[in-house]
C-alpha cells in the first residue's frame, strides 16, 4: 500500500471517528467532556510544538517568556476559582497528580486509609495501581454497598484504629457527597493528610453544587480537568498549605513531569474563566439532569442505586443491570444504538465478575454542555430502554438516536464571541 493510501485510510479513520463520537452519539461516558470552540482555537497553538521544565521564571529551556506568563496567570485563576491558595497545573494527568501527592505526603511501608474498587474508587488508589507501586499499604474504609458511599463511622473508627499517613478521598463513581469534614476532624486527630480526588466532580465544586473539600477539611485536592469540568485532558493539585504545596512542586518536576504540555495551560485558564462565569448554571443543570434521567430509567423498571437518596446528587447514574444481561452485554448493545455508556464494578461482584460486572455508569455532563435538559432525558432513557428492557433492533434505535443528536450541535456555556476572529487574532494554529 502507498504513502498515499495509508494517509487517505488514515485520515477517514478520523473522519469517522468525529462524525460517529462527535455528532452522532448520546455520549454518556462519565469521565469525558467537550471542549468550547474558544478553547480549542486557545489550545491549537505555537505552544504546542515547545518545551518548558520547572516553574514559571524558573525554566531550564530559553525561549518561555510568554509561557511563564501564562502558566503563572493560570495557576492563579484555577486557584481562585477553587477558593485555593495555590495551584499547580503540571500534571498532565490525574493519576499523575495523584502519584505526585502521594509521593510528597507519604513514603513506602505507610499505610492509606482508602475506598475499595468495588466503592468506586480509581485504580490508581489501590494496591494495582500507582499508590500501591509506591509501596504505600492500603487499609480500606467501609462502604454502604447500596449507595456506593462511605459509611462515615466505621471510616472514622478505621482511621482512629490504624493511624494512616494519609487519606484518600474522592472516587470515579461517586453520587453522593462523601463526609469529608467528619473524616478530616478523624484524620487530624492522628496526624493524617487528606487527600480528595476530585476529578469527576470539579466542574460540580466549582459550580457550587459539590462542597468544596478544601473548605471541609481536606488538605489537597487533585484532580483531571477534563471530566465535569470540560477542559483539555490534563491534571492539577490545589491546596492551601504553603508546606504541602512546596513539597509537591519539588516532585511534579523532576519526577513525574518533564514538559508539561504547554499547550493546554491557555486552553485550561479559559476554561476555568468559563466556570466562574458559566459554572453554576452548568453545573446545577448536570444535577437536574442526572436525577431526571435516573427517574425515567426507575420507572421503566430499571435497578437504580441510590434509591433511597433520591438516586444521584453528582452528574452520575449507577445501574445494576444483572438482570439485563449484565454490564458488558448491555454497554455493547447500547454502543451499536450509538449510546456509549460503560461496564462497572458493583460491591457485590465478584472477581470472576470483572469481564461482565452487574453496573453500567452512566454521565451526563457532555449532554448537558451539547445543551439537554430534563425533558430531554426522558428521550435518552426511552433509548436505553428500548435497547435493554425491551430489546429493539439496535441499528433501527441509532437511526433515532442520530435524528435526535442533530438537534443539538451547539456547545453551551461558553462566552459569546467571534471565534474564526479570536482564532485569527491571537495566531491560533486553526487560523492559519
Amino acid at each position: 500500500m502507498s504513502g498515499d493510501d495509508e494517509l487517505d485510510n488514515l485520515l477517514k479513520l478520523v473522519r469517522l471517528h468525529n462524525t460517529w463520537r462527535g455528532k452522532e452519539c448520546i455520549n454518556l461516558i462519565a469521565s469525558e467532556n467537550v471542549t468550547s470552540p474558544l478553547v480549542d482555537a486557545v489550545y491549537f497553538s505555537d505552544a504546542m510544538h515547545r518545551y518548558a521544565e520547572g516553574l514559571p521564571f524558573k525554566r531550564f529551556y530559553q525561549g518561555t517568556k510568554y509561557v511563564d506568563e501564562i502558566e503563572d496567570r493560570v495557576s492563579r485563576i484555577f486557584a481562585e476559582l477553587f477558593k485555593a491558595r495555590y495551584s499547580d497545573i503540571r500534571a498532565v494527568s490525574g493519576t499523575i497528580a495523584n502519584a505526585t501527592t502521594f509521593a510528597a505526603l507519604a513514603k513506602g511501608g505507610d499505610e492509606a486509609a482508602v475506598i475499595p474498587l468495588p466503592g468506586g474508587a480509581h485504580v490508581s488508589h489501590s494496591k494495582y495501581g500507582i499508590l500501591g507501586r509506591l509501596g504505600l499499604q492500603p487499609v480500606e474504609v467501609p462502604i454502604i454497598p447500596e449507595e456506593l458511599g462511605i459509611d462515615p463511622e466505621g471510616a472514622v473508627k478505621l482511621i482512629r484504629e490504624r493511624s494512616p499517613k494519609i487519606v484518600v478521598l474522592g472516587a470515579s463513581v461517586i453520587i453522593f457527597h462523601q463526609p469529608v469534614k467528619e473524616i478530616s476532624e478523624a484524620a487530624s486527630e492522628v496526624g493524617a493528610k487528606v487527600i480528595f480526588d476530585a476529578a469527576h466532580i470539579l466542574g460540580l465544586i466549582a459550580g457550587q453544587v459539590y462542597p468544596n473539600p478544601l473548605a471541609e477539611g481536606a488538605d489537597v485536592i487533585t484532580t483531571s480537568t477534563h471530566k465535569t469540568f470540560p477542559g483539555p485532558q490534563g491534571g492539577a493539585i490545589l491546596t492551601s498549605s504553603e508546606e504541602i504545596y512546596e513539597k509537591i512542586a519539588k516532585i511534579v518536576f523532576p519526577v513525574f513531569v518533564s514538559n508539561h504540555h504547554l499547550h493546554r495551560l491557555a486552553a485550561l485558564g479559559v476554561t476555568a474563566l468559563e466556570m466562574k462565569k458559566f459554572g453554576k448554571s452548568y453545573a446545577a443543570q448536570i444535577v437536574k439532569n442526572a436525577r431526571k434521567l435516573a427517574e425515567e430509567l426507575h420507572s421503566r423498571g430499571f435497578k437504580v442505586l441510590g434509591e433511597g437518596r433520591g438516586f444521584t446528587e453528582t452528574h452520575q447514574v449507577l445501574l445494576d443491570v444483572k438482570g439485563d444481561g449484565g454490564g458488558a452485554r448491555v454497554a455493547e448493545s447500547l454502543e451499536e444504538a450509538n449510546i456509549i455508556v460503560n461496564k462497572n464494578i458493583l460491591p457485590w461482584d465478584k472477581p470472576s465478575d470483572i469481564a461482565n460486572p452487574s453496573g453500567i455508569r452512566i454521565g451526563v455532563q457532555e449532554v448537558t454542555r451539547w445543551g439537554m435538559s430534563e425533558g430531554d432525558m426522558i428521550e435518552v432513557a426511552e433509548f436505553i430502554y428500548r435497547v435493554v428492557k425491551r430489546r429493539d433492533d439496535p441499528n433501527m434505535v441509532r437511526e433515532d438516536v442520530i435524528r435526535f443528536r442533530k438537534e443539538f450541535t451547539r456547545i453551551h456555556y461558553t462566552f459569546d464571541v467571534d471565534v474564526k476572529r479570536a482564532a485569527e487574532e491571537i495566531g491560533s494554529l486553526l487560523s492559519r
